[in-house]
């Protein structure tokens, strides 16, 4: 997929015929928007930062300020809606934010309530994994690739970050649970003893406690005092007076003894998360993605991730999938929410 560099000036193309999407994707620092086709291409994009310690009404206002200017950008082309991407809790059906992370500010907030008089249009609200999660289904890792070449019927998407979230789609639909709060696989949990480490969640041995990319940075802030003197490691610690899960996978890929230990043990936790998940929801296609992610791409681990969930999945029907890294980079959360303007409008 073709995604244009970021370009808040450029002109829109003379055809006017094409279908659009407006796209918001909204975190906790920037909130970006984006036009974008029914190919999944990023027209035109724009962020803006989110202020600090700001109120309802004026974060609600710089992000509409946004949306508006990617309207006005859409100009004569028909315009199918308003997806919004956000961290959080979200009522399916009425599109309000129950609980956000990144913008408590937020909570209790309807978009579409708030947004739609003045765009003149549907705004539909989405969880940005399971946004992300969309997609891939449609425009990224989910599309029939050799050397299968078939699309996916059932894509579930982890990302392992800061925290971890997964979305799951099944036959093109999102599913969201009985409160739109559905797919937290982040927070089985995988290590039962009273020792476990405790999760921002508020319960112990979870699998984002244990493979984030925090959690991989505390693991190893823990066995700082196992680490040689001048080790990887220790230098990381020294240089910085604090260790990133960054750090700690550039530790191991220099044979650093303790972050190698901690990246196994991480390691193992997703082989455990991950084969429940195929287990529980049978997909045919499972992506991961995340800053974790690519230090598990840096150390060729992923063999090693697909083989341990092969050996948990119940049975061949669970081991029919194939295992994919995130394909949509940073325009996952635009694409995602562009996807939901189609999947409500029924243009996908």
């Amino acid at each position: 997929m073709t995604t244009p560099g970021f370009n808040p000036d450029s002109n829109p193309p003379d055809s006017n015929s094409v279908d659009v999407a407006l796209a918001m994707d909204w975190g906790g620092t920037w909130a970006r928007a984006a036009v974008v086709d029914r190919q999944g291409t990023i027209l035109w994009q724009r962020r803006v930062a989110n202020q600090p310690g700001a109120a309802q009404d004026a974060l609600l206002n710089a992000a509409g300020s946004l949306v508006i200017a990617a309207q006005e950008w859409a100009g004569d082309r028909t315009v199918a809606g308003a997806g919004i991407a956000l961290a959080g809790s979200i009522d399916a059906a009425t599109n309000t934010l129950l609980s956000s992370p990144n913008l408590p500010a937020l909570n209790g907030v309807s978009l579409p309530a708030r947004w739609e008089p003045a765009l003149g249009m549907p705004v539909w609200v989405g969880n940005d994994a399971n946004l992300a999660a969309l997609g891939e289904y449609y425009y990224g890792a989910g599309r029939a690739a050799p050397p299968h070449n078939r699309p996916a019927r059932t894509l579930v998407y982890v990302t392992f970050s800061t925290g971890v979230g997964a979305g799951i789609v099944d036959r093109g639909d999102v599913f969201t649970g009985a409160a739109g709060a559905a797919g937290e696989v982040g927070h089985m949990t995988i290590d039962s003893r009273a020792d476990a480490p405790p999760c921002a969640c508020g319960n112990h041995g979870c699998l984002e406690a244990l493979t984030s990319g925090a959690a991989i940075a505390r693991a190893a802030q823990n066995r700082l005092g196992d680490a040689a003197p001048g080790s990887p490691l220790q230098q990381a610690y020294e240089s910085s007076a604090v260790l990133t899960g960054e750090a700690v996978f550039a530790a191991a890929a220099r044979g650093d003894a303790v972050a190698v230990a901690v990246v196994d043990a991480a390691v193992d936790a997703i082989i455990v998360g991950l084969g429940n998940v195929l287990n529980i929801f049978n997909p045919d296609v499972v992506v991961i993605g995340g800053g974790v992610t690519q230090g598990l791409l840096a150390l060729d681990l992923l063999g090693r991730i697909e083989a341990g969930m092969r050996r948990r999945a119940m049975s061949s029907g669970q081991r029919a999938f194939r295992l994919e890294t995130a394909s949509l980079g940073d325009s996952q959360g635009m694409v995602g929410a562009a996807s939901l303007v189609w999947l409500q409008t029924g243009r996908q």
